[in-house]
């Protein structure tokens, strides 16, 4: 079920006690921008206004030149704000940002600006007891006016953030999803960066999915179309009925930092065999749960998959369920409550 995350508004003074349910925008009182001009980034700084003005012929209206990031602060036991492994946020986007042809930030304003907005904003943080989050969303786009195909030469960095609940409606609940006929992503792509048009890109399908009663849609490789790759909004992760742990691995899916995370919590906390390889469409039936992972999403665990109308239920009780060991583990290290490798929690506030 679906948890109600309760927080103030910033702005000088207490606001009356709002709820937050699911996973959508509320606007806070502060986000970060930074301006590239002229060759250079030039220093950022916090503002109050939420609104973008751009030129009609911006080149990220036009060509789609924009990638983002999304990472989490939370609150720990102590009181402390932590934020989850940002580094690797931080180089997700200078990756991103090199594929797309956007000046990477420059050395420490990634973290500057995760330091700035969750202070400023930090009356909007959810409690530890409300199992809520402030979702924090970096991105970069290309703002000058361009008409011929061809990248900006002007760009905004900007940073803001929101408490969030549950990813999912309906909360923490075994998913529904469906093998797709769509392609995410294509060999030598853009499918391993975090760019907006990878999610555009998704838009048709999973409307198309919701509307045929499904949560998710199950991509597979475009090449041979043989490959279990991931879902438009979060990666995949597969448990053996032997109690191990396998994600697919493919050179066109996002590198998850929360898969990447699950894949050491398994072998170091749980103590269970965990393996990054590729997974084939036809293996679905020799696993015995199946979970979709990411920032926004964490864990959530998927009870049908549906092959053009060939359905495998996956899933077991709750309490012999490694999903749900993943699950609580992983947030007990995220909030703090159990000790967490070293570099992996960053104090922000």
């Amino acid at each position: 079920m679906a948890r109600d995350t309760l927080f103030d508004f910033p702005g000088g003074h207490k606001m009356e006690e709002k709820t937050v349910t699911g996973f959508a925008y509320h606007e806070t009182g502060a986000r970060y921008v930074a301006l590239y001009r002229n060759g250079v980034w030039e220093a950022g700084h916090l503002t109050a206004d939420p609104n973008v003005v751009l030129n009609e012929s911006a080149c990220v209206l036009q060509y789609a030149q924009t990638c983002f990031e999304g990472l989490k602060a939370y609150r720990t036991p102590e009181g402390h704000t932590v934020c989850f492994r940002p580094d690797l946020n931080a180089a997700r986007l200078h990756d991103s940002c090199v594929r797309m042809m956007i000046p990477p930030l420059p050395d420490g304003m990634f973290e500057d600006a995760v330091r700035q907005v969750v202070h400023a904003n930090r009356d909007a943080i959810p409690s530890l007891e409300s199992g809520g989050s402030l979702y924090l969303r970096p991105y970069v786009f290309g703002t000058n006016a361009v008409l011929g195909v061809k990248p900006a030469t002007e760009f905004q960095f900007r940073l803001f953030a929101s408490p969030v609940g549950s990813y999912f409606a309906g909360g923490v609940r075994p998913l529904r999803i469906r093998v797709s006929d769509f392609d995410r992503a294509a060999p030598h792509g853009t499918g391993h960066i975090k760019a907006g048009l990878n999610y555009a890109m998704s838009l048709y399908a999973i409307a198309d999915a919701h509307a045929q009663g499904y949560d998710e849609n199950l991509y597979v490789d475009s090449a041979t179309r043989t490959y279990i790759e991931e879902t438009g909004g979060a990666n995949v992760i597969f448990i053996t009925k032997d109690g191990g742990l396998v994600t697919p691995q493919s050179p066109t899916i996002l590198p998850s930092i929360t898969r990447r995370s699950l894949l050491y919590v398994a072998e170091h906390y749980l103590h269970i065999s965990a393996e990054e390889r590729p997974v084939r469409l036809d293996e679905i039936g020799d696993f015995s749960e199946c979970g979709l992972c990411g920032t926004a999403a964490v864990i959530s665990p998927v009870g049908t998959i549906d092959d053009h109308g060939t359905e495998y239920h996956v899933g077991v009780s709750e309490g012999r369920s490694v999903i749900r060991r993943l699950y609580t583990t992983l947030l007990a290290i995220q909030h703090g409550e159990i000790p967490a490798p070293d570099g992996w929690l960053v104090q922000v506030d």
